[in-house]
Parts: C-alpha cells; sequence; structure tokens
C-alpha cells in the first residue's frame, strides 16, 4: 500500500470526525503529534500499524455477537464468525495452542475468564456431576448455595505486586483478590530473582487451586516447567499472565521452558503491549478447558467488540510473519542495552539487568521516589511509569522506581547506539532532580525540584534523537 493511500485514509477519517465534533479530531491529532515527540517508554505501550488501527473503526462496532462462533445469540453473525475465526487461527499457529478465545476486551478480561473457567472446570462440573444435573439451573436452592460457597471458597497463589506481578494475581483492591483467598510469593531480597524453591514450600503449605505465574515489572525470564512442576505437586491449575511478554513468545525468543504455552493449563494475554496489537485480551488453552473458556461470554464478558477482534485478526497475522521475530529480538537486545547503558552511569537495577522488554530503576539511589522521578523525567520529554520494587517502602502509589521498556521504541527503529543515547538522558534528568518540600518544611513524596533549562536541553536532545526514526511515516495529516 502506498504512503499517500493511508495518510488519505487517516485525513479522511479526521474529516469526517471534524464535521460532529471537531474538538476530539484535533484531540486525536495532538496525540499523533505528542506520541512522535516523545521518547515513549512505558513497557506495556507500543505503536500498532495502520492497518491494525483502521481494523477498529469500521461497521463491525454496530453489531451485537454474544455467543461463540456458530452459536450466537444474536442472528447475522456471519462476518463477525469470520473475523473471530481468523483471529483465533492466527493465535492458533502463533503461539501454537490447540483453543485460542479472541473474545476478551482487555487483560484483566481475560484472566477473570481464565480464573472462572478453571472454577467452572475444577468446582462446578464436579458439583453437577454429584447432583446429577447438566447445568447450574437445575441444581437444588441447597445445591446451589453450597456450590456458591465452594466456588467462593478457592485458593489462588501469585506472584507479589511488589515484587513485579499483576495487581490481577491476587492483590486485594483488585477483583482478584476479593474472589480468592489469596496468598503472594516474593523474590529472594538479595538478588530480586524468582526463587522456585520458596515457590515450592509456599505452594506445599497454601495448597492453592490455581498457581499463577506472568508479571507486569520483572526484568527476568521465568521458568514455566519448573513452575508447572510445582502446580503438578500439589494438583493446582497452572496458569500463565504473558501479557507483557507476548510478543517476545510469539517472536521465538522466548522458547523450551521459557515458552508458557507448552507449560501452562491456560495462558492469558494482551494483544497490545510487545504482540503490538489493538487494546484487548486473549486467552489459549487446551482442549480440557476450551469448552469453559469459549462461555466467557456470558460468563465474564458482556458483548464482543468484533471491529477490535477483525484488528486482532491483522496484527496476528502480522505477527506470523518472518520480520517479527527479528523485531522480538531487538526488543530484547535494546532493553539489555538500555539496562547496561544506565548501570555503567551508575544507576540500581532490580536484579541487575533485564533478559526481557523491561527495565526496573530503583530510584531511590538517586534520593527521589518513583512519582517524583516519572514527573522529572516528563518534563523532559521522556514518558515512563512509576512502580513499586520489591519491598518498597513507599507503597504502591509513591513508589521507589521507574519501569521502563523498549517494545515502542523498537517498533520505531531505534537500536543500541540510541539506547545509551537514552540512558544518558534518564540519568541526567534523574541526578539533576533533588526531592521537594511540602507546606511544613517536611520532605514530600511527590514534589521536586528540576531545572527547567535541564528539562528543556533533555527534551531537545530526546526530540532530536527521535528525528531519523520517524513514527507513522505513512500517515500525513498535513
Amino acid at each position: 500500500m502506498s504512503h499517500n493511500v493511508e495518510s488519505t485514509a487517516f485525513r479522511t477519517a479526521l474529516e469526517v470526525i471534524r464535521g460532529v465534533e471537531p474538538r476530539v479530531a484535533d484531540a486525536i491529532g495532538a496525540e499523533l503529534a505528542d506520541q512522535r515527540e516523545s521518547l515513549k517508554l512505558i513497557a506495556s505501550e507500543n505503536y500498532a500499524s495502520p492497518a491494525t488501527l483502521l481494523a477498529m473503526g469500521n461497521w463491525f462496532s454496530d453489531k451485537y455477537a454474544e455467543g461463540t462462533i456458530g452459536r450466537r445469540f444474536y442472528a447475522g453473525c456471519q462476518n463477525v464468525d469470520t473475523v473471530e475465526a481468523l483471529a483465533a487461527e492466527h493465535a492458533k499457529e502463533l503461539f501454537g495452542a490447540s483453543h485460542a478465545y479472541v473474545q476478551p476486551h482487555s487483560g484483566i478480561d481475560a484472566n477473570l475468564v481464565a480464573f472462572w473457567a478453571i472454577l467452572a472446570d475444577r468446582v462446578e462440573s464436579p458439583a453437577l456431576r454429584k447432583a446429577q444435573v447438566r447445568q447450574v439451573n437445575e441444581l437444588t436452592e441447597a445445591d446451589w448455595f453450597a456450590l456458591r460457597r465452594e466456588l467462593g471458597n478457592q485458593r489462588m497463589l501469585g506472584m507479589s505486586l511488589d515484587a513485579g506481578g499483576h495487581l490481577t494475581h491476587g492483590f486485594r483492591p483488585n477483583i482478584s483478590g476479593k474472589m480468592f483467598d489469596q496468598r503472594s510469593y516474593g523474590t529472594d531480597p538479595a538478588t530480586g530473582l524468582i526463587d522456585y524453591d520458596r515457590v515450592a514450600e509456599a505452594a506445599r503449605e497454601f495448597k492453592p487451586l490455581i498457581l499463577v505465574a506472568g508479571y507486569s515489572a520483572y526484568p527476568r525470564k521465568v521458568n514455566f516447567r519448573i513452575m508447572r512442576e510445582i502446580a503438578d505437586s500439589v494438583g493446582a491449575a497452572f496458569m500463565v499472565d504473558m501479557a507483557h511478554f507476548a510478543g517476545l513468545v510469539a517472536g521465538k525468543v522466548f522458547t523450551g521452558d521459557f515458552d508458557p504455552v507448552p507449560h501452562a493449563h491456560i495462558v492469558t494475554t494482551t494483544t497490545h503491549k510487545s504482540l503490538r496489537g489493538p487494546r484487548g485480551g486473549m486467552v489459549l488453552c487446551g482442549p480440557e478447558l476450551a469448552d469453559q473458556v469459549d462461555r466467557g461470554c456470558p460468563m465474564v464478558l458482556g458483548g464482543p467488540l468484533p471491529h477490535v477482534m477483525a484488528a486482532k485478526a491483522v496484527a496476528l497475522a502480522e505477527a506470523r510473519r518472518p520480520d517479527f521475530a527479528d523485531y522480538a529480538q531487538r526488543i530484547v537486545d535494546n532493553a539489555q542495552a538500555l539496562a547496561d547503558g544506565l548501570l555503567r552511569r551508575g544507576a540500581t537495577l532490580v536484579t541487575g539487568g533485564t533478559e526481557n522488554h523491561l527495565v526496573l530503576i530503583d530510584v531511590s539511589g538517586y534520593g527521589l521516589t518513583g512519582r517524583q522521578a516519572e514527573q522529572a523525567l516528563l518534563d523532559s520529554g521522556i514518558v515512563t511509569n512509576r512502580n513499586a520494587v520489591p519491598q518498597d517502602p513507599n507503597g504502591a502509589w509513591y513508589t521507589s522506581g521507574i519501569r521502563i521498556g523498549t517494545p515502542a521504541l523498537t517498533t520505531r527503529g531505534l537500536g543500541a547506539a540510541e539506547m545509551d543515547a537514552t540512558a544518558e538522558l534518564i540519568h541526567t534528568v534523574l541526578d539533576r532532580t533533588t526531592a521537594g518540600t511540602g507546606p511544613d518544611g517536611a520532605p514530600s513524596k511527590a514534589k521536586y525540584v528540576l531545572d527547567p533549562a535541564v528539562a528543556e536541553s533533555v527534551g531537545k536532545q530526546a526530540a532530536d534523537l527521535l528525528v531519523p526514526f520517524p513514527l507513522y511515516p505513512e500517515v500525513s495529516l498535513g
């Protein structure tokens, strides 16, 4: 496709929007400009292709399609069946999974589908067989009451939030922490690494129904073979949330013991992040859980979003191309180059480096909280997000860390030299920022002091760094 065709498509779309609500069209254009000019290092963000973006803006948005392929609760879903089947087909081929469910609207939705598929398989189905009925509506009131209590009295063991796990892995303010009797495993205090012996000990003591692996801020690989062995030893279902590193699995950077799909009973993911698709979720599993997973709507989900499933099909097709494997490897190479650059400049990194797409900086060495560091970097044209570090004294709001990732900048084409330059810019900002004080003169966890001249200089250098790597060069809105 020529660049002129893509530019025309986006310009025309904005003109149509402008005719109804010009402020929305202006905001869309401004977002493109901001993304083009910012050094985006948020580990969970990326840039979807024009084809993926355009696949979301179409008539599929108007269609209800509760149910699954060929079994809808609404008529006229034959075209939705086509795009959902294509997305599932690409997912199965890409990840080597026997079943793929592409309806979840987000990673949290995907995790909820997985949790309830396991509960349905391991708690509900045995209760139905015992009562000699086919479905829950046939249970007596007494049996239904007993089943509900049993469903709400199950245990889950997941990675703690400050060790790098996700809030959906049992964080109490999240629904996962309220659904389950939950316990967390952490990391070794000295190394920041998962101690599999301690995970096994926790599993033996706690005896969870579900053992969850996966992370949002752990900069190392996870050995899923060992984790499956731990799950099997206590009869737990083994679930992996690979939302952050799905692109590294798809690109065959993570293989063998580090590929979760052959080892887990069920795998969840988002379709954006390192996979570079639209914002959405997905569940992969074997045949034993397929029927339960396919009941995600209406068990957990509302109506699927056919326009997003169409975009998922496009993005997954892109990920099956040979060049995606090269892209995935460059994500990791860039993350390691960025980590090395920060270490040489004296930064403290959780686990001392990285083996995946992200780096976690402990900014307490700079005398800052994560919130202060995040805002100072943003003032300087560097977009990151604050993140807790293991045993974080500042909690999940202020934090002591900054999480940075390379999927987005790798999409733009930046390489090792640019990662080293980025490390210099990050270090400069953090080194020149000091903690501020509150009105009473006490140290503040939010206020900070950064010379505007430093922020301006770094911002200009960041913008200059991006000039040879234009974002969406095929799209011109001018």
